[in-house]
């Protein structure tokens, strides 16, 4: 398989809500085999579906060596304080700040073989399933930074070279 193109900022796809999977087929198990094959990557901890131009719930992890996949994921609970933590996004290049992120988060989906998954933790982990959920409703990080942080970030996106 070859690796997809990140999609950039700017591109439609990043802000449209993602539609739910109703059958898995061989399609599906090619997106997901796209998507841990894209994750595994260095420097990633998370690629969410539209990132790669499919507007799909579902997205792969790789956090402390573990690498995997969920479909139709739901944020079903974050707990404590957000607090601000570094952040950067795959979908815009070399722009790093700090956003709000609860220190635990859990989501509820399926696997390829329509079998309830449960992923959640604490630290990189719950910060991933936040940020790639935030994909799947069109939302990116940018987002959850505070106004002037956004400010910045947007001057920092409008210079690159990328956009």
């Amino acid at each position: 398989m070859a690796i997809r193109t990140i999609r950039l900022f700017g591109d439609p796809v990043l802000r449209a809500p993602s539609v739910p999977i109703d059958e898995i087929d061989d399609g599906i198990r090619a997106l997901v085999d796209d998507l841990v094959e894209g994750v595994a990557l260095p420097n990633r901890a998370g690629l969410a579906a539209p990132q790669i131009g499919v507007g799909l719930r579902a997205f792969s992890y790789n956090v402390d060596g573990e690498i995997g996949y969920i479909l139709n994921p739901v944020l079903v609970e974050t707990r404590g304080e957000p607090e601000l933590v570094g952040e950067g996004c795959l979908s815009i290049p070399n722009v790093w700040h700090e956003a709000l992120r609860h220190p635990y988060a859990r989501v509820v989906g399926m696997d390829v073989n329509g079998d309830e998954l449960v992923l959640e933790g604490e630290g990189l982990m719950a910060q991933a399933l936040q940020h790639e959920t935030d994909h799947l409703e069109g939302m990116l990080f940018i987002s959850r930074l505070p106004p002037e942080t956004r400010r910045q970030a947007m001057r920092e996106i409008r210079e690159s070279d990328w956009f």
